[in-house]
């Protein structure tokens, strides 16, 4: 992703192409730019934070084509231990590329799963199917935002872009989710039920995962995301005529054209800020520019998997401007970070706590 900014590295021309069992109608295709990135060392004695941020530029093809492309710099199948490994040194454990087999394997079937449940209950019922999906498709953020917030209290975390990234996720698509109730797709008893209960389940599911393995969650929400790509994808390939016809919703107009759109900006990590500005004339661009949200998600959720790899699209403006002293820091936390539970325990005992409060 554009926020995957590796320190003084250099990224090359790469065309990875993704796709999933749950994504078989749609497929992604990343070009990573050649590019230089450095930054100054957070040591430093003037704590200068300097990043060159690699153009980005994003085009959603058209009604009639099956592919979203863009242009980036992340490396979704590159960590940065790997890219600095010197070619001597062994490639990661045949253990470690089992576990990972085996978690996506889990997360796959467990997609499967519930997308066979959905499409036998609301396989002519769009609306109500979109709202249960909304409901469902918000929930990992809270999940991770609870977990990391218990590890800052903690002391083992200190990695604040993390939950802004992760509210901004959420905050939009709790206005997806205002959108399918205004389209009245909350007016059975049922579909509530069912999609509020879901909810909870998958809530307490996402706490569980994300503190046995962030990587594994992360994957789990890009399963889930792609699904929603693929589901509003057939959706306006299938009914986009008539829904150029009718009014844009009132919720959509006001979300993705009259609030400030800092946080529309936020969660799209694979962007510049300001390159994406939506036009809401009707249904159509609603459910167009929904179902782009999701492939945004995909991507912000496939650069988590990487520890560590996520950066605010906002954090390069931020950080240009030179700091002159240790004192104009103000409350930019520690570096601190772990990788699950097993990780945030075992740091805690073996690494005494630091002193964060000058005298």
């Amino acid at each position: 992703m554009a926020v995957s900014f590796f320190p003084s590295s250099t990224c090359s021309s790469i065309a990875v192409s993704f796709s999933s069992s749950t994504m078989s109608r749609s497929t992604f295709k990343f070009y990573a730019s050649s590019c230089s990135l450095s930054r100054a060392s957070i040591g430093s004695p003037h704590r200068l934070h300097l990043r060159r941020s690699c153009k980005v530029q994003a085009s959603v093809l058209k009604e009639n084509e099956e592919k979203v492309i863009v242009e980036e710099t992340f490396q979704p199948k590159t960590s940065p231990d790997e890219e600095n490994r010197s070619p001597s040194e062994p490639p990661s454990s045949s253990m470690e590329k089992l576990v990972i087999k085996i978690e996506q394997s889990i997360n796959i079937f467990l997609t499967d799963t519930v997308i066979k449940v959905l499409d036998t209950l609301y396989h002519d019922r769009d609306y109500p199917r979109f709202f249960v999906l909304e409901t469902i498709a918000r929930v990992p953020y809270f999940a991770f935002m609870s977990v990391l917030h218990m590890y800052e209290t903690f002391g083992w975390w200190r990695r604040s872009e993390y939950l802004k990234v992760h509210f901004a996720e959420s905050w939009n698509e709790m206005h997806h989710l205002l959108i399918m109730e205004e389209l009245g797709g909350n007016a059975w008893w049922f579909d509530r039920f069912l999609a509020q209960h879901i909810a909870i389940f998958y809530y307490f599911m996402t706490v569980f995962m994300y503190m046995l393995s962030p990587r594994m969650a992360y994957h789990f929400s890009e399963c889930v995301e792609g699904h929603a790509f693929e589901t509003y994808d057939k959706f306006i390939k299938e009914k986009g005529d008539e829904l150029k016809e009718i009014p844009p919703s009132k919720v959509a107009v006001k979300y993705y054209t009259e609030e400030d759109l800092y946080l529309f900006d936020e969660f799209q990590t694979a962007r510049i800020p300001n390159t994406r500005r939506p036009k809401i004339e009707n249904m159509y661009d609603v459910f167009l520019n929904i179902r782009d949200d999701e492939a945004e998600h995909c991507k912000t959720m496939k650069a988590c998997q990487t520890h560590g790899n996520l950066r605010s699209p906002h954090s390069s403006e931020e950080t240009v401007t030179p700091v002159s002293s240790e004192d104009d820091l103000g409350c930019i936390l520690p570096g601190a970070e772990c990788e699950g539970i097993v990780d945030c325990i075992k740091k805690s005992i073996t690494n005494p706590p630091a002193n964060h409060i000058k005298p």
